[in-house]
């Protein structure tokens, strides 16, 4: 059996296009149900999705791809949407509370605009400060775990870099954009990018046709004498990894 993530890791998922690296972010999220194997969050198997009610006190959040922004939202109701819809908190105390939390990120002053008028790395941005908000009058206040599904992709090499520090900064072993200690326990990152593998990644899964087929440390990626991880990290088109 291998652990996706335990508590402070910072965890990558790689491997080639199609081989199910999103799919197990999905799983562990509780989207979607394993076909085969099981599913352990803090020691208790996941016997169903989202709404498990052994674990339901575990905060898990998902920050997509494509940033899953609502078009005809603001930046604020964007990122305050789940407290509007089901907290006990005043719009005054959410309105705050978002302000703070797109400070996290690196930014200020775009709670009244639409995500059509920001630049792909703040819709990166707004969606991972949209993740990492929570409601202050509940006694679980911070998600525990952070899945990430290619969150520098379509970004160019500045604003990759600007979101793989934030990645860290809201990690427990970080600081944020206010420097202040992160809240995020754990996060696994789905990734193709070998800045994001370098930058925000301590400990590599290489998953190849459904299968865990390497693990090991960032460090030990480029050195490693497997020939399919040896393939994937030069990019070469020799090899066992074929399209």
């Amino acid at each position: 059996m291998v652990s996706a993530s335990r508590h402070g890791e910072a965890v990558g998922i790689i491997g080639p296009s199609g081989t199910g690296k999103s799919t197990v972010l999905k799983i562990i999220a509780g989207l979607l149900a394993p076909d085969k194997g099981e599913v352990y969050i803090r020691g208790k198997k996941r016997v169903g999705l989202v709404s498990d009610d052994d674990i339901s006190g575990l905060r898990i959040g998902l920050v997509f791809q494509s940033a899953a922004l609502f078009d005809s939202l603001t930046v604020r109701e964007n990122v305050g949407f789940l407290l509007y819809e089901h907290s006990s908190m005043s719009e005054d105390q959410i309105s705050e509370l978002v302000t703070e939390t797109l400070a996290a990120v690196g930014l200020k002053g775009v709670e009244d605009r639409l995500p059509s008028e920001l630049s792909g790395g703040m819709k990166k941005r707004v969606a991972l400060a949209r993740s990492i908000i929570c409601d202050t009058t509940e006694e679980s206040k911070e998600p525990e775990v952070l899945l990430y599904d290619e969150p520098t992709a379509g970004l160019d090499p500045i604003a990759s870099t600007v979101v793989e520090d934030l990645i860290r900064s809201v990690h427990i072993k970080g600081r944020d954009a206010r420097g202040k200690p992160g809240n995020i326990a754990s996060y696994v990152v789905v990734t193709h990018q070998h800045s994001t593998i370098k930058r925000a990644i301590d400990r590599l899964l290489f998953l190849h046709k459904g299968k865990i087929v390497w693990e090991g440390m960032t460090h030990e990626f480029t050195t490693s004498t497997n020939p399919i991880v040896q393939q994937f990290a030069s990019g070469s088109l020799d090899g066992p990894i074929r399209y």
